[in-house]
């Protein structure tokens, strides 16, 4: 196969914005509601019935659009976007064509080829445009059924130039895309529900000759079908042209079962939707007040907040990754080192310490579903998690109890220092003691002692320390500071002295 083909790949994302009713009318906008019942004259397309914008969808849209560094335009408006299907009531759509709400921005992407060789790229962002949803239909042997409740629902649309060029690409641009988005609480991001979904449009052609011809790859439900989609497409387009043949302008969906793109419709030009303005919608213009609600909309995006992450607590990327996937863990960790600096520990080590809770107890206390969804209601509270690393961090408790104690104050909703006195888990650090409890077990196992003060050998004597020290640990039912425990050990060895 010939190494002298471009690819370019250009995505069209839409999300569901999260506003309580719908873009232009005031039914209930949810998911999961029993079929056609939020509905009203309006959208269903009733014959004299008014569009009222909803504001709230414009701030949303308008806050994407600043976070992808797009320019809001001094005037937008809407237009009617002309097609004919079952599940548009109205037979046209509200959108925007003319003057979007987002204009000319970009987005900067990070992630690794399928190689594993990291790369960083700015893809340009078109424009953003806010529009009312289709319906949904569902298709079951001969008959086909309409739910109205999506029809209506606020929809943003996210349209990138074809600065994309492979499956990877794309796949760490809607990942980016959907943290953004949820940071923002503007949309849950679900795939799987359709609330966050895209299409992409991929061309191969000879290197240096611009686009080629333009194939549409529809109803990918997740980032992942959308990386093995396009790669499959990329492969399938230069061994078409490998074989001299040209590629069919069309329209194709991915085939997970199969694993390739199955045709669905061939798309010979681009289709006339006879935009023309919305009559019944005034030109929206921004004021001072609006812009400012949109400032106020924005925070800390997870590609910066990750890399102050990284600077600030001295994480690793990959803990900064995980970590700042959701905002709610951001936030809860940030709570947590916060606490717990205050508590006197130094901050890059409560952040080490909670960074290692956080991505492996916690996690695995989560695992179990009751929590998962949500910190918000979740008994191990910042300053719970914070009492706990301090008290490991001052030699007040154990690592392995510190685990113990982290599940149960989760389960049971207690205080840690409850749960710490009534196991008695508190640390010795009495060194008088500790020193009792070394001799005691050096005693009991004299030939140990005896063979560790004589050898020469560093490795076998630093092993029948440990042995030691883990006699100790047991004779003391786990509560001697280990530390402690150690240095008393050396410190009999090196002398002699038991």
């Amino acid at each position: 196969m010939s190494n002298t083909y471009q690819s370019f790949i250009g995505l069209e994302v839409h999300i569901h914005l999260l506003t309580k009713t719908k873009a232009f009318c005031g039914c209930r906008s949810a998911f999961g509601d029993e079929p056609n019942t939020n509905v009203c004259p309006g959208c269903l397309g009733y014959p004299g019935v008014l569009p009222t914008l909803n504001i709230e969808a414009m701030r949303m849209g308008c806050t994407v659009a600043r976070a992808l560094n797009c320019r809001i335009p001094e005037k937008t408006w809407f237009e009617r976007k002309q097609y004919f299907y079952p599940d548009l009531p109205r037979n046209f759509q509200l959108s925007q064509f003319a003057s979007p709400l987002g204009q000319e921005g970009y987005m900067d992407i990070e992630g690794k080829t399928a190689e594993g060789k990291p790369f960083t790229k700015r893809i340009r962002i078109k424009e953003c445009h806010l529009e009312e949803d289709a319906g949904k239909m569902i298709h079951t042997g001969t008959v086909s059924l309409l739910d109205y409740n999506r029809a209506g629902v606020s929809l943003l649309e996210i349209v990138t130039e074809p600065d994309l060029e492979t499956g990877e690409e794309a796949e760490v641009f809607l990942r980016q895309l959907r943290r953004i988005v949820r940071y923002l609480g503007v949309c849950d991001g679900n795939m799987e529900e359709g609330s966050l979904r895209a299409d992409a449009n991929v061309s191969v052609n000879f290197l240096g000759q611009g686009l080629g011809k333009k194939v549409e790859l529809k109803n990918l439900n997740s980032s992942r079908f959308v990386r093995l989609g396009l790669n499959y497409e990329i492969v399938r387009h230069k061994q078409i042209m490998d074989a001299g043949k040209e590629v069919i302008q069309e329209t194709r969906f991915w085939n997970e079962t199969c694993g390739k793109t199955i045709p669905m419709r061939r798309k010979e030009s681009a289709h006339d939707y006879r935009y023309f303005p919305e009559p019944d919608l005034p030109v929206f213009a921004p004021d001072a007040e609006f812009l400012q609600s949109v400032k106020d909309s924005l925070v800390e995006l997870p590609a910066q907040r990750m890399k102050r992450f990284q600077i600030d607590y001295n994480l690793s990327s990959e803990q900064a990754d995980l970590i700042c996937a959701e905002r709610e863990e951001a936030d809860y960790f940030e709570a947590a080192v916060s606490a717990a600096v205050s508590q006197g520990l130094e901050k890059t080590d409560a952040a080490s310490r909670i960074a290692n809770y956080l991505l492996s107890v916690i996690m695995h206390i989560r695992r179990d579903g009751t929590f998962l969804r949500s910190l918000a209601s979740f008994p191990l509270t910042p300053q719970r998690l914070a009492e706990i690393t301090a008290a490991v961090s001052k030699g007040r408790l154990s690592t392995k109890n510190a685990k113990e104690a982290l599940e149960l104050c989760a389960a049971e909703n207690r205080d840690p220092e409850e749960i710490i006195r009534e196991h008695g888990w508190e640390l010795l650090s009495d060194p008088e003691t500790i020193v009792a409890a070394v001799r005691e077990v050096c005693g009991e196992a004299s030939l140990v002692f005896a063979e560790a003060s004589s050898t020469d050998n560093p490795k076998r004597r630093q092993a029948l320390a440990s042995f030691l020290a883990g006699k100790v640990l047991k004779k003391t039912d786990g509560r001697a500071d280990p530390k402690i425990v150690r240095e008393q050990i050396e410190k009999a060895i090196n002398t002699n002295l038991c």
